[in-house]
């Protein structure tokens, strides 16, 4: 995410798949194997795409059983087929429109009376689109917070039952260093990311008891492939690059790294916290 305080122009209009090619997120990386993970239910909302279509592949290659919710039918399906002939395990694709609540909970229940109730909850769908201030309507602010922040928390409350029955589980949700930056150029959206911070601890004070954890991985500026149709230039990347103490730039692998600690056992004792994932951009 560039932090320019040039005047926003307001939301790009995405095409409806993206080019052709191989899925994204289907690499020749080394994830760290985290054997309890292996046969764990895993549901990643956003998964057939960006950092969520890493987060698919990585998790299948785990063992995982996963089962992912998106809307472009295509793209999701060309990860389905990647994921397994990658892995030998088939992702389940949920196709669903996160704005509408009541089918996205009949989905996810749909999936739990096929796979058990899930263990593992990653919400990291969301839309940065980039808009004025001023030209911005109450049904384009609410329709912000209704894609990047409101199914974080809805997906907690249908998967927490499930969780609690099986005597524990995990939720990891995905922030976003425009938050702490304080970026300029889509107000709604950062506003969304701090609210997401406010939910991982508040739902983790909730469902602690119930042996849940509840956690915010928080990505720097991943040079996925949308980023990098939309957003990218050589003189952003290089503003971004100079503000990092790591001199590279942040991949969907590093986050999807992040995401499977603390979906873990070895992150058994952390809960409440914010894990930023950025190079150390915002290290001061």
């Amino acid at each position: 995410m560039p932090d320019s305080n040039q005047t926003a122009t307001g939301p790009i209009n995405t095409p409806e798949e993206p080019p052709p090619g191989a899925p994204e997120g289907v690499t020749q990386h080394l994830y760290p194997v985290y054997g309890d993970l292996a046969g764990k239910a895993v549901l990643i909302s956003g998964g057939g795409s960006g950092i969520g279509a890493y987060l698919t592949y990585a998790f299948a290659a785990q063992g995982c059983r996963v089962a992912f919710i998106a809307l472009r039918e295509q793209s999701a399906m060309n990860l389905v087929q990647a994921v397994e002939a990658a892995t030998g395990q088939r992702p389940v694709f949920l196709r669903c429109d996160l704005r509408d609540v009541e089918t996205l909970q009949a989905k996810v229940r749909e999936a739990e009376a096929q796979m058990g109730a899930f263990d593992v909850l990653v919400n990291n769908a969301a839309r940065d689109d980039r808009h004025a201030t001023a030209d911005m309507t109450v049904a384009e602010w609410d329709d912000n917070l209704a894609i990047n922040l409101r199914p974080q928390f809805f997906l907690a409350q249908t998967v927490a039952p499930g969780m609690k029955r099986a005597g524990g589980g995990a939720i990891v949700n995905l922030g976003s260093t425009a938050h702490n930056l304080g970026l300029a150029g889509y107000p709604a959206y950062v506003a969304a990311k701090a609210g997401v911070t406010g939910l991982t601890r508040a739902l983790a004070r909730e469902f602690g008891p119930d042996g849940i954890r509840v956690n915010t991985v928080v990505p720097g500026w991943v040079m996925t492939e949308r980023q990098q149709r939309l957003w990218v230039t050589p003189e952003a990347l290089a503003e971004t690059l100079a503000a990092q103490c790591l001199k590279r730039p942040l991949s969907g692998e590093d986050i999807a790294s992040a995401v499977l600690f603390l979906a873990s056992r070895a992150s058994s004792m952390m809960t409440g916290q914010s894990l930023v994932v950025d190079g150390g951009r915002t290290m001061g």
